[in-house]
Order: C-alpha cells, then sequence, then structure tokens
C-alpha cells in the first residue's frame, strides 16, 4: 500500500542520521517537514557508531548493491567538501585472527568476483599501502586492503545536514520525549510526544533507532528485533600516521576529526552491563583493554587514553537485513530501521524521501521493507 503522493505535511521522527538525511531530502523535495527528536541530534546510535564506510566481507546481493550506493553519495560529498575533516576516503585494513576460522582468502577470491576493490597484503606489503599500522601484527595469512572504503563522523553530518534542513524552512524539534504515532483506521494522523505537544501530518517516518519495534508493535504490527548493546571508546588526540579504518579481531578502530580514534569491538560491549534501572555500567578494566588492544596494532604500540565512550543499543533487525519503507496496511506510515546507519544514511534519506513524496516504491528497498516480518498484528 502506498502513500498518498506529495504529501502537505511529514513529521519525521529521530534525530539521527536516517532522520535528518531523510527531512532534508524532504525538504529539497518543497515538502513542509517537521523533525522531532526525543533529545538532542545525534544523541542516540548515531552518536556512538565507528561509521565505517563500507560494504566488505559477505552479505546479501540487494544489501550489497545498497551499501554500494550508500558509499557512491558519500562520494558525491566528499567531492563537495573536499577538505572535510568528518570524511575521509583512506581505506580500510581487515585481518581475522590466525585459527581455523581465518576467511581472509576466501573473502578476497569473494570481493573479487563482486568487483568489490580488494588488495591482498602480505605483512611486509602493508606498510607500503597504507601507514600507521603495526605490520607485526597482522596474522600470517595477511590482510585484505579496500582502497575505496572510508569513514564518516555522523555528528558532524548530521549538524551539516539540520543545517540546510533549516535554511530550507524545515522546523526541528529537540528533547521532546518519546513520540507516539497517531493511528486512525488504516492511516497517519499525526504525532503527539511525551512533552504534550501534537502535529498533524499526512506521512510520518519513524527513525528513531532502537525504539523502532517497540513504536510499531502499538499499531499492531511487527519488526523481529536483535538491538544488542554498542559501546565506542574515542582516544585523546595523538600525533600519528593512521587513516584508514582497521578491522581487526580484537579491536576496529578509525580516526576522529580531532586527531583521536574512536575503537569499538564485539568483545569489549558484551563486558557492558545493564543495571535493573536500564543504566549502563562500563567496566575501566573493559575500557583499558580496547585501548592495550588498539596500541597493539598501531605503528609503534601508542600509549591511548580516554576522552570519552558512549554506550547504549545499537539498532539491528532480528535478520540483520535494513527496514525500510512504509509499514503494510497503514498509509502513509514509514519506518527506517537498520544496523549501518553511516553506509546507508544518505541514500536511504534520499530514497525514503522519494516514497513519501511519490508513493512509487524503490527497487533497490525492494528486499528491506517491514512486510517480510509477516502479517500485521492489529
Amino acid at each position: 500500500m502506498n502513500a498518498s503522493p506529495k504529501p502537505s505535511k511529514v513529521v519525521v521522527i529521530g534525530g539521527g542520521i536516517f532522520g535528518v538525511s531523510t527531512a532534508v531530502h524532504l525538504a529539497r523535495l518543497g515538502i513542509a517537514t517537521v523533525l522531532v527528536s526525543d533529545g538532542p541530534l545525534a544523541n542516540g546510535a548515531s552518536g556512538r557508531s565507528l561509521a565505517w564506510l563500507n560494504s566488505a566481507r559477505k552479505r546479501s546481493d540487494a544489501y550489497h548493491r545498497l551499501r554500494l550506493a550508500g558509499i557512491d553519495r558519500y562520494r558525491t560529498l566528499a567531492a563537495r567538501y573536499p577538505d572535510a575533516p568528518w570524511l575521509r576516503f583512506d581505506g580500510g585494513l581487515t585481518w581475522d585472527a590466525d585459527d581455523a576460522g581465518n576467511e581472509i582468502a576466501e573473502i578476497f577470491n569473494y570481493e573479487c568476483d563482486l568487483g568489490y576493490h580488494a588488495q591482498w597484503l602480505a605483512q611486509e606489503n602493508i606498510a607500503g599501502a597504507t601507514p600507521g599500522v603495526d605490520a607485526g601484527a597482522v596474522t600470517p595469512q595477511g590482510a585484505i586492503f579496500n582502497p575505496g572504503e572510508g569513514w564518516v563522523d555522523l555528528p558532524s553530518l548530521i549538524g551539516i545536514l539540520a543545517e540546510e534542513f533549516c535554511f530550507l524552512g524545515g522546523e526541528i524539534v529537540t528533547d521532546a520525549g518519546r513520540a507516539k504515532i497517531d493511528v486512525e483506521g488504516a492511516r497517519v494522523r499525526g504525532v503527539s510526544t511525551a512533552d504534550g505537544r501534537y502535529w498533524e501530518a499526512e506521512s510520518v517516518l519513524l527513525a528513531a533507532g532502537d525504539a523502532v519495534p517497540a513504536i510499531v508493535a502499538e499499531a499492531g504490527q511487527h519488526i523481529n528485533d536483535a538491538t544488542p548493546v554498542a559501546l565506542l571508546v574515542r582516544t585523546k588526540p595523538i600525533r600519528h600516521a593512521l587513516k584508514a579504518v582497521l578491522n581487526t579481531p580484537r579491536v576496529a578502530i578509525r580516526p576522529t576529526p580531532n586527531g583521536g580514534f574512536a575503537l569499538d569491538s564485539a568483545w569489549s560491549e558484551e563486558e557492558v552491563a545493564v543495571k535493573p534501572d536500564g543504566s549502563y555500567e562500563v567496566r575501566q578494566s573493559t575500557l583499558d583493554g580496547l585501548l592495550r588492544e588498539a596500541s597493539k596494532v598501531l605503528e609503534g604500540n601508542p600509549t591511548l587514553q580516554v576522552d570519552d565512550y558512549g554506550v547504549g543499543p545499537k539498532p539491528i533487525p532480528g535478520d540483520g537485513e535494513p527496514v525500510f519503507g512504509e509499514l503494510p496496511s497503514i498509509w502513509g506510515y514509514f519506518v527506517a530501521f537498520s544496523h549501518s546507519g553511516a553506509t546507508l544514511g544518505l541514500i536511504a534519506g534520499e530514497l525514503l524521501a522519494d516514497e513519501i513524496a511519490t508513493g512509487r516504491r524503490h527497487p533497490l528497498l525492494a528486499a528491506f521493507r517491514p512486510e517480510r516480518f509477516g502479517a500485521s498484528r492489529r
């Protein structure tokens, strides 16, 4: 079911990259749009994302094509901001643990077959391809360097997009609390927030991160949810040669605009404890462990210090694939719920805005519709 073409008023819920990107694309189309966020912009998953721009390793063909389109849009943005410290394309370097699960040779062949630019590097060749890596930390099976990959600082990008959105006449409402979507019959009517405000709307985009499954359930809809806790540690600035994103067995690293590094890993996320009141406990030993693991893979094994860290839910649908588009049986109710918010942020906003404005379903999103999770539970 498609929404009526060219709605006169749209409300976007969520101040992360999906919400802000869609809002600015709607404003570019001349549609009156209000962006509503429960807190400040970028206060959720977008503020604690490694934000590695890639389509590395294995995934479905549809997901790979969408990610490539996402990277393409960042290339266009980089041409507009060639010297931006918050968006860089200096490649990505990946290696696996030295055990039976090492897939580097298989992944290299897979990426080459797809035409995804990949170079297999032995330890002795890494310094010539990408500086700043302790080659001795790379396992004997070698590493894959993907020259076309990059990274983005999402809070910086969100700020720039929000500025354009306001210039185009869009309205931003922050610190509004949890949103509730008003559904009457088989279509949306508006949005209310915990602070008592209400906005009428012909179409609504729900891009509220990990809250999406619970909010759509209020309308009798279902989206499988596999959201874990994420921990991103940012280090204090140091002088160092690393420019690429590193994805290693024990830590992932990317540079930050101020000269520090952003760090995350699967094991450190598993050590985060959720308290009975819903808050999070991050042990000092976990932070220290991430710093040690990062130092081991950086040239010169520098001493790293924590500047700050972010902890909270990382939105991931139950099947790992993105969820984009209009909910079945509810006119004008659109959702955006996905991991890979950085890579998909610009392209998802563009395609969702076009669907909201025209009612035409874009084929790039065909595999990611919310109806794949089953019939309505209304």
